[in-house]
Order: structure tokens, then C-alpha cells, then sequence
């Protein structure tokens, strides 16, 4: 008898908490190593969020609460769905989890029977596919190249749609690649969905609020009223008001998958942490001008990033429209051969290299599904950033 389950062959760890331990490991060890790896602000969460929680705390809010949320967050929620992004949901239509990962996770075990397909575009977040294999779906991975800005075309949509389809997920702004959907592209797949009344579609939103130049958001329900009931829409509190360690995601859909959802939650984890529901309620509903200007200087880092990257012979890199990383085109660097005579084939060989040559951290295209690229996040400071692109400057420098 086999001590571990054969349904964890399916799958692999996590590749950039994978990478974030190898580097934290390497620190630790007293090396020079700038992380750029993580996705997270570098931002405290806001005092008026802290206060908060220390309030809850103060006033022995913690006990066993609710899995679905508080009511106070439930109806925050309500309003902040009705508010931003004009989708009026029951509050039997909304659960909290233990961040947005949970969220995704236990909509895949409520809904997935084995063999059912999931159409995932890459890039992607490094974990949509292994929560598909987990819950015995299939992930169907339709490539969505540069020059179609790194979004799904109805024509591939239609293409890749089977009677097996369950799902379609859609990330916009896009981890890894910053790329936000218009609303005519939402209208356009929709356009596709409506004619598959069987595929059910999850909005990842959790950077929503994290846009620049002018560029609006949207999200599918909204776009187009007549998919509400099939759309499940996910955020959360992690990136935009720089709560990744708290732990709470979010989402609306149809009360069927919520109640499937609460059930396994109920058996599992139960909720997130008493006081974070306490912070989240302050988060969502209080003051949101710091996102302004957290964006502002996001902005300001992501045009040093693109234009240093763009300095350096074999590396092209494109301008997102919205959240924290670039994903920067590495085709001209492979081939060459490092001074320690190793070719690189890969972009998992040149993300090897950087780390090893000159302690920067970043993650390899091949784990988000399309290559040859490279991710980094543009979530720290600007001396950091200046750098850590000096460094991958040198080190192609010292390519052959």
C-alpha cells in the first residue's frame, strides 16, 4: 500500500512558492539575492485595515464565525459587486475562503466530475492547472501569444470548446503577464459562451484595481448580464490592499456552486480567521485613496523595469496594462553560453543562471504555460529594481 495518494503524481509543487524558498533559503545563508519572485506588495497593510483587526481583537471578536463570511463582510461584499462592477448578487451567492487559491480550489472540487475539461489560457497562474488535476478535470491549454497580447481570441474559444468543457478561466489583469481584457474582448468571447450554455466561466479579478493609463476594467457578468448565472466572479483583499498574509478571498456565483462550495468548506478549513474578516469589512468598505497612489508608484516601476529590460540585447519586453510583474521576451538570449561554459536552451536555464551568477530571482516562462519568457515582479523598491536589472544587464553582458 502506497503512503501517499496517486492523485498527487498528477500534480507538482507550487513553482513560485518554489522558487521563493530556494531564494529565502540562499539569504538566509548570507548571499546577496534580490527576490523578485513573489507575488505580493511591498506596501504594510493600512493602518485604518490594522486598526481594525486590533479593535475585533479588543472587543473578543474571536470566536468560531460563519465559513461563508460574517454577515458585516457578506453584505460589504454585496455592495462592493453592486458598487464596482454593477452585478447585483443574493448573499447566497457569496462565500469567503482562505484566499483566493481556496476559492478556486473548492469551486473545482464542487463542480469537476473526472474527466470533465477546463480551458485555461496561457500564460497562466502557475496553479490553475494542478487544481484542475487535483479535482480529476482535464486542463485544456490554449496558447495566447504576444501578438495577440497574451488574451484568448473567440476563434479559439469556439475551437477548444468540447461537450466535455466545464469551465473556461479567465484572469484579467493577468498574472503573469499584466494583460487586461476590454470590454469589447469580454463582449466578443461572450458572444462564443452564450452558445454553450453548459460552460460555466471563473473570473479571476483579484487585480482588479491595480490598472495604469487610463485603461478601464470589466469583468464578464457585468459585460453581459445573460452569463451571471454561469460566471463565478473571484477577488479578494491580498494584492490591492496589500493583505497577502491575512488570507481572504471572495467570490459571487450561482447559490448552487456556493452552497457545493460551503459544504466542503464545512468539512475542511471551515473560514478564514475571525480577524481577518474584521480587516477585510474595514478594507473593502473604508477609505481606497492609498490604492491610488500605491498604483502611481507601481507605475513609475514598471516603466524603469520595461525601459532598463529593453536596454539589454535579447530581451524584449512588452508594457502590461495592469498589475505587478513583466513578462519579458528572452528568445534572443537562447543559444548563448555562460562563462561557465553551460548553454542556455531554456528559460528555465536563463532564470538558473540569473539566480546563480548574480542572486536575482525570478521565474521561468515555462511555468506559466508559454515561453520562452520570464516573470518578474515589479512590487519593491526603486533602488531594488535599478539593481536587479544592473545585475541581469551584466550577467547577459557576460553571455557568448
Amino acid at each position: 500500500m502506497n503512503l501517499i495518494a496517486d492523485r498527487l503524481k498528477l500534480i507538482k509543487p507550487s513553482m513560485t512558492v518554489g522558487i521563493n524558498i530556494k531564494a529565502k533559503a540562499m539569504k538566509d545563508e548570507g548571499k546577496d539575492v534580490i527576490v523578485l519572485a513573489a507575488g505580493e506588495p511591498d506596501f504594510n497593510t493600512p493602518k485604518n485595515i490594522r486598526d481594525a483587526a486590533y479593535k475585533a481583537m479588543e472587543e473578543g471578536k474571536t470566536k468560531y464565525v460563519p465559513g461563508k463570511g460574517t454577515p458585516e463582510l457578506q453584505k460589504v461584499i454585496q455592495k462592493k459587486f453592486r458598487e464596482d462592477n454593477n452585478i447585483d448578487y443574493n448573499l447566497d451567492e457569496i462565500i469567503c475562503g482562505v484566499g483566493g487559491k481556496h476559492i478556486i480550489y473548492n469551486a473545482m472540487m464542487a463542480t469537476i466530475n473526472p474527466g470533465d475539461q477546463v480551458i485555461i489560457t496561457a500564460p497562466f497562474w502557475v496553479s490553475y492547472p494542478d487544481i484542475v488535476m487535483l479535482a480529476e478535470g482535464t486542463p485544456v491549454i490554449v496558447e495566447c501569444p504576444e501578438n495577440q497580447n497574451f488574451k484568448i481570441k473567440p476563434e479559439q474559444l469556439e475551437k477548444n470548446i468540447t461537450a466535455k468543457t466545464k469551465w473556461l478561466m479567465l484572469n484579467s489583469p493577468s498574472n503573469p503577464t499584466g494583460a487586461v481584457y476590454s470590454k469589447q474582448e469580454l463582449k466578443d468571447l461572450a458572444q462564443v459562451l452564450i452558445k454553450h450554455p453548459n460552460v460555466l466561466i471563473m473570473c479571476d479579478d483579484i487585480y482588479e484595481k491595480i490598472i495604469y493609463d487610463d485603461v478601464e476594467f470589466y469583468t464578464l457578468a457585468s459585460v453581459e448580464p445573460l452569463l451571471k448565472n454561469r460566471c463565478l466572479t473571484l477577488n479578494g483583499v491580498s494584492k490591492s490592499y496589500c493583505m497577502t498574509g491575512w488570507r481572504l478571498g471572495y467570490c459571487g456565483a450561482p447559490k448552487e456552486i456556493i452552497a457545493a462550495m460551503n459544504k466542503i468548506q464545512s468539512q475542511s478549513n471551515t473560514s478564514t480567521s475571525s480577524i481577518t474578516m474584521a480587516a477585510a469589512v474595514e478594507a473593502i468598505s473604508g477609505p481606497q485613496d492609498f490604492i491610488k497612489d500605491h498604483n502611481n508608484k507601481f507605475l513609475k516601476r514598471r516603466d524603469l523595469v520595461v525601459n532598463k529590460l529593453n536596454e539589454i540585447e535579447g530581451i524584449k519586453c512588452a508594457k502590461p496594462e495592469g498589475a505587478f510583474y513583466v513578462y519579458p521576451n528572452c528568445h534572443g538570449i537562447l543559444g548563448k553560453v555562460t562563462p561557465n561554459g553551460n548553454k542556455i536552451s531554456s528559460d528555465e536555464d536563463f532564470i538558473t543562471y540569473l539566480l546563480e551568477d548574480q542572486g536575482v530571482a525570478g521565474v521561468h516562462g515555462s511555468a506559466f504555460g508559454l515561453s520562452p519568457y520570464f516573470r518578474l515582479s515589479y512590487a519593491t523598491s526603486d533602488d531594488i529594481l535599478e539593481d536587479a536589472c544592473a545585475r541581469i544587464q551584466l550577467a547577459c553582458s557576460k553571455l557568448k
